[in-house]
């Protein structure tokens, strides 16, 4: 009896996933977001190939006992023996050599997350229909599924040399994605570029595939040859966005010559989320002409993006264009008043309300100030708000209402107590409550007894509360925990030589500190004061125009200053504190030297 013509049809048996091809044409959908063994592997098969001829087109009869292979195959994976239902399918497939069922016993394995008996349902579709596209990509997904990064090669290669140019340019494009979770990155890329090599002077083709080699040596930690990779990518076409979007990558990475690849596409017609990508790359790096150029850019393009009013609005307060910042601000909230609730909108409202509470402070209105902050509640900002908030009730002469501000914040966690500790501290030390600040301190240490940070500013702290004593054994202890501590190191020489004690031993604690950091300014400044304290005078106004030079700053001055004055340099070291003066009126150190010397600058 031919039971074909009664029979439902195979995807009535069991509703199947048939999902939609993805970004590798009839690849499982899964294959943008690969999976590992250990993962939910995917069921979503692509629609029949042409090239594979159904049962009815080879004029196949369906034999009752076939027929009841199939039923059983479906009932027992439905009744969860996932394992008895992909063998009796993968028999079925092989006695019929129907190409669906070799489809589907690939799925019954993948649903069960089974990826080593897919590849044997795949191969074997594979070895029935050597020509299938389909079979092929099932066999590409599984491969790189198992971590057999090698011998993905073959049905790599397979795949890009059937695909039309349209296809091939999303294969190409998926690869990084699909290669993600390779243990060998640098592997993964090199079986990759080696399949790309026949795609890479192709003028439609080349772009995508250099940017995907360099996207996969970026993944290997290969900066250089990324850049390369985007610099060839570019140069076959530099309006190509993919490209450009791996160069600013690799200027978000530190790589500062991918940079000057990036220009002939900005000076054609970028998309403007590039654009602002770029802005934001600009403003991190403080280079705030060149990031106001492209947000003004991207105003114009694009008026209606919130995010280009946002970061237009930064761009305006860190000029001082105060008046222009609270515009943007403005253009901002009303694009995004109509935006449904969301995590991301919430975090964009609080940047504005903290950019708001900026300005009026700027503009001398505290109280104002005070009251935008009040209004965020973001669990994640909620803190530093209310230190904010603490910080200014404190500067208008409420310190006892900035603290309880601040311990009223709720604290969820023991990272959370402690920070709250450190904010307290930082209250009171701006407000010059030295001996509390480090009380307070204390606590924070308490919660982290082996952060060399924490003890460190404390032991400043305890130091400012004119206990020397206790500032030195504190930072004796992050020395014998950590002994390349350069901030420890310094700060107790500096302690030493500005007490005018053990002279040789704090040149040793600086030198130490120098050799950990031989380029900063202020451990210079340490070396050039100690020398001073040790009578050694020019080579003392040496290291301290050194360090001066470098990093122009009050107490530096005030120190440079007094070698000059000791060296009968009167007028020169008028002129330094003068100079600290106008960077920083009123600093201690320079106030106290001053006064000392009577000077009058």
């Amino acid at each position: 009896m031919d039971y074909y013509g009664s029979m439902p049809s195979l995807h009535r048996l069991r509703p199947l996933a048939i999902a939609g091809l993805a970004a590798l044409g009839a690849v499982p959908a899964a294959l943008a977001q690969p999976a590992s063994p250990a993962d939910p592997l995917p069921a979503a098969p692509p629609e029949l190939h042409e090239s594979e001829p159904a049962l009815a087109e080879r004029d196949t009869a369906l034999t009752a006992e076939l027929f009841y292979e199939l039923l059983m195959s479906e009932m027992t994976t439905s009744n969860g023996d996932a394992a008895t239902g992909y063998a009796l399918m993968l028999d079925a497939a092989r006695r019929s050599r129907d190409p669906r069922l070799y489809r589907r016993a690939s799925e019954m394995a993948l649903q069960s997350r089974s990826a080593e008996s897919a590849l044997i349902a795949i191969r074997a579709w594979n070895e029935a229909y050597p020509e299938s596209r389909d079979a092929n990509r099932y066999l590409l997904y599984v491969l790189v599924t198992l971590n057999r990064i090698n011998e993905s090669a073959e049905p790599l290669r397979k795949e890009l040399e059937r695909a039309s140019t349209r296809d091939k340019l999303s294969t190409v494009r998926a690869l990084p994605q699909l290669y993600a979770r390779a243990s060998s990155k640098s592997g993964a890329a090199r079986v990759i570029e080696d399949a790309l090599k026949g795609e890479l002077k192709h003028p439609a083709v080349g772009p995508v595939a250099w940017t995907t080699i360099g996207r996969m040596r970026l993944a290997a930690g290969d900066k250089p040859g990324a850049l390369q990779a985007a610099r060839e990518a570019l140069a076959l076409d530099h309006t190509d966005d993919g490209a450009a979007a791996l160069a600013l990558q690799l200027l978000e990475d530190g790589v500062a010559d991918a940079e000057g690849l990036l220009a002939p596409y900005f000076a054609a017609t970028p998309l403007p989320e590039l654009r602002m990508a770029y802005a934001r790359a600009l403003l991190q790096a403080q280079r705030l002409a060149d990031a106001q150029e492209q947000v003004d850019a991207v105003t114009r393009e694009r008026p209606d993006a919130p995010e280009a009013w946002l970061i237009q609005a930064s761009l305006k307060l860190q000029s001082g264009e105060l008046k222009d910042a609270e515009e943007a601000l403005e253009r901002f909230t009303a694009l995004l008043q109509d935006a449904p609730a969301s995590p991301a909108r919430e975090r964009a409202m609080t940047q504005a309300w903290l950019m708001r509470a900026q300005i009026a402070e700027k503009r001398g209105d505290l109280a104002q100030a005070e009251q935008w902050l009040a209004r965020i509640d973001n669990a994640g900002e909620l803190l530093s708000a209310q230190v904010r908030r603490a910080s200014l009730l404190a500067r208008q002469g409420k310190l006892a209402q900035g603290r309880a501000l601040i311990r009223a914040t709720p604290a969820k966690t023991q990272e959370d107590e402690r920070l709250r500790w450190q904010a307290e501290a930082q209250l009171l030390r701006d407000a010059g409550e030295y001996q509390q600040a480090y009380e307070i301190q204390g606590k924070a240490v308490a919660l982290a007894p082996r952060d060399d940070d924490l003890l460190y500013d404390q032991a400043m702290l305890a130091e400012k509360a004119d206990q020397p004593r206790e500032a030195e054994r504190l930072l004796r202890s992050i020395i014998a925990r950590s002994p390349k501590h350069h901030h420890a190191l310094n700060a107790l020489g500096y302690l030493l030589a500005d007490r005018g004690e053990r002279l040789t031993e704090a040149r040793s604690l600086i030198a130490r500190a120098l050799e950990q950091m031989p380029d900063d300014p202020f451990i210079t400044d340490s070396l050039g004061w100690v020398e001073f304290r040790l009578g050694n005078r020019e080579r003392a106004l040496e290291l301290l125009r050194q360090a001066y030079a470098a990093q122009p700053d009050a107490e530096i001055a005030a120190h440079l200053g007094e070698v000059q004055w000791s060296l009968g340099q009167r007028e020169q070291a008028l002129q330094t504190w003068r100079e600290g003066q106008r960077l920083n009126p009123e600093n201690a150190t320079l106030l106290e030297t001053l006064k000392r010397l009577g000077a009058q600058p």
